[in-house]
């Protein structure tokens, strides 16, 4: 029978009150959550590879270290789990990709080795959809560990591409995981799954030792159970002292630009959920309706998604190992980017960069732009991915603001239909991560929805 960690589901800033009080230890930390993600974990197919070994040392020094007063900061001793696209120095980094099972890195991802500087205690790489979905799945079961199952539901879909980070973190294994984004792939797990994802601005965070899926576009950033907990973390992962991540002690006042079209076009229990959403976002602030600059976004972007992933992974394809993936159509994904005309990727680089600035001019004006994050609840383990979301086509802001590189925050708004979570996205301008995680604070401190948790945490609430 699983039992929780008495502090699961603490945040972080409780978890280092309990290390520095003796109440707890990082070693006790880490074996529970060790033996939680190859139980639990591995029942979600959130888990590729468990680094126990690795876990242990890094919490036996933590602890060491914390009793003779070198304190690295408030992860310190803390658990964590990396999506398996950031390299981890001695073990597998398979990308999700059956042909890649056996692939080594000889040193730690430029995340990881940071989160390691802070004390933070590795314990898994979590699984993602194969090649971070760039081949073009259309099924939840495209992965090596089999398709990502909801923490709320296991005949649920975790979301794409970070499955195991969301689900790890919903059922309370791990504070907190890292994800990457190229286009959705840390809002959609955390929005299927009922946890914070944010998504930094482009280059805020260092990816070298991950995946590279499409150059101008990647992401790495955090998945958390609250928007404090994703700040924490974005402080040791995307403060360097060059990009400094100045604090933002705003509790009210903020200028929200809420796009009306995402809501009223998203099913019905996400729309009902993210109006009371706004709601609430209405006591800390102003609201007013928008709508997006007249571009064909999601055209643009996967124009350059397909052209940059071609050229990354045309080895990957030219030596046959395209063909040993695990979803028959990520097989023959790759061969539209392959064949695209290089004047259709330079021209959507010349629209790229009339819309940023038809962007930047709407963004002036306000804090934070506000819609649904994702049209819909998580979808089933059967059936086709696209034709779930067809019935709902609304425009939502996932595909200029990964465009453009901008930050955003996807959040907890409730449960929708067959008892799954909602959220909403709060977008800002260009390194204003420090704004958008205020709102969220600010509107998560008049909400608890983001502190209800799943049958898989073991003490579910809803």
């Amino acid at each position: 029978m699983d039992t929780p960690n008495p502090f699961s589901g603490q945040s972080l800033a409780e978890l280092g009150r309990a290390l520095r009080s003796g109440a707890t230890t990082s070693v006790d930390l880490t074996e529970a959550a060790v033996t939680r993600l190859d139980g639990v974990g591995r029942s979600l197919n959130a888990v590729v590879t468990l680094t126990r070994e690795r876990a242990l040392a890094e919490a036996r020094r933590a602890d060491d270290e914390l009793a003779a007063g070198i304190d690295r900061g408030p992860i310190h001793g803390i658990p964590y789990g990396a999506k398996d696209l950031l390299a981890a120095e001695g073990y597998p980094t398979t990308w999700g990709a059956p042909p890649l099972r056996d692939q080594v890195f000889p040193e730690d991802a430029a995340v990881v080795a940071r989160l390691s500087e802070a004390g933070a205690v590795l314990c898994g790489k979590l699984a993602t959809v194969e090649i971070a979905g760039g081949m073009g799945y259309d099924q939840p079961d495209a992965a090596l560990t089999g398709p990502g199952r909801n923490a709320w539901d296991p005949e649920a879909w975790a979301g794409g591409s970070s499955s195991g980070s969301g689900a790890a973190v919903a059922a309370r294994l791990i504070p907190f995981a890292i994800g990457s984004e190229t286009w959705g792939s840390i809002h959609c797990p955390a929005a299927f799954n009922g946890v914070t994802g944010l998504r930094p601005t482009y280059g805020r965070v260092p990816r070298d030792g991950a995946m590279a899926l499409s150059w101008s576009l990647d992401k790495i950033g955090p998945l958390a159970t609250s928007a404090e907990d994703a700040r924490l973390v974005l402080a040791i992962i995307g403060d360097d002292g060059r990009l400094p991540l100045l604090p933002d002690h705003r509790t009210s006042g903020f200028r929200f630009g809420v796009l009306r079209s995402a809501v009223d076009g998203a099913e019905p229990s996400v729309a009902e959920n993210a109006r009371r959403a706004i709601t609430a976002l209405g006591e800390i602030g102003t609201v007013e309706e928008i709508a997006l600059p007249h571009y064909p976004w999601s055209q643009i972007t996967m124009v350059v998604l397909w052209a940059e992933e071609a050229a990354a992974f045309e080895a990957f394809v030219d030596s046959g190992q395209v063909l040993e993936l695990a979803a028959p159509e990520d097989r023959i994904g790759m061969l539209h980017g392959m064949a695209m005309p290089a004047v259709d990727y330079l021209r959507a680089q010349r629209i790229r960069k009339r819309a940023a600035v038809e962007a930047g001019a709407l963004l002036a004006r306000f804090d934070v732009l506000v819609a649904p994050s994702y049209p819909v609840v998580a979808p089933p383990l059967v059936g086709s991915l696209d034709a779930y979301f067809e019935p709902y086509p609304a425009e939502t802001l996932s595909a200029m603001g990964n465009l453009l590189g901008l930050p955003s925050i996807s959040l907890p708004t409730g449960i929708g239909q067959r008892g799954l979570p909602t959220s909403i996205e709060l977008l800002g301008r260009a390194w204003s991560e420090p704004a958008i995680l205020a709102a969220a604070r600010a509107f998560q401190a008049r909400t608890d929805w983001h502190t209800r948790t799943p049958p898989a945490a073991g003490r579910p609430t809803g």
